[in-house]
């Protein structure tokens, strides 16, 4: 059986639940700039890419002119609903049992840097976390390029990384970096749409995740 030196998670709809808030907000940024809005299946489909693969998949007619304010109002209404945004249950428990046992813990997320920050300061989280790294710091997802340079940074090889994630681009992306990878089926992706990217492993929850990998550790 494998074990594993690292384990590199997703954000937004792994560890916290704001793919409702995401998506809300997508659409009432697109309803803002009198855009055609996405279905729901759409615009969560694009979490997790950086903001211009998602923006020519949610919003094709978008022109580049209106980037700026499409960004102001879809973060506008994102932080109406900061408050609904939760961890799930049981995932910093799970943080301290994988740092209890020398594991190395990472972030690869589409958000921004400051997003990021922002979410760790608030719940307390960020001494958990070895590397992290975010869209707009380098190429956003599937590109493997987050997890090469976290990688790099913590002095690792692929075969010793596990990547943790809701959607098809974080297992595209841990594909393409030669990493394992979990897709879990409680986020922005169903899971047939998960089972197509072939994860290592599914779970349907963060117990069932944390019975994965204690026997891992």
């Amino acid at each position: 059986m494998k074990r594993y030196k690292a384990v590199i998670f997703d954000w937004d709809g792994t560890v916290m639940d704001s793919t409702a808030s995401i998506v809300r907000a997508i659409q009432a940024a697109c309803t803002d700039l009198e855009l055609p809005v996405p279905s729901m299946e759409d615009a969560s489909w694009v979490i997790g890419l950086s903001l211009k693969e998602a923006l020519m998949r949610c919003a094709p007619s978008l022109k580049e002119d209106q980037v700026p304010r499409f960004i102001d109002r879809y973060r506008h209404h994102f932080f109406l609903h900061d408050r609904q945004q939760v961890l799930f249950d049981g995932v910093v428990p799970l943080f301290e049992q994988l740092k209890q046992h020398d594991i190395r813990l990472g972030v690869a997320t589409g958000k921004s840097r400051l997003g990021l920050n922002r979410v760790l300061e608030a719940h307390q989280l960020t001494h958990h976390f070895d590397c992290t790294r975010c869209a707009d710091e380098t190429e956003g997802k599937p590109h493997p390029a987050m997890l090469f340079e976290i990688m790099e940074t913590l002095d690792l090889e692929p075969e010793q990384v596990l990547m943790v994630g809701d959607t098809t681009h974080d297992v595209k992306m841990a594909t393409a970096a030669g990493v394992d990878s979990m897709a879990v089926t409680y986020g922005a992706h169903s899971k047939r749409t998960l089972l197509m990217s072939q994860p290592t492993v599914m779970v349907s929850s963060v117990r069932e995740m944390r019975h994965w990998l204690t026997a891992r550790l």
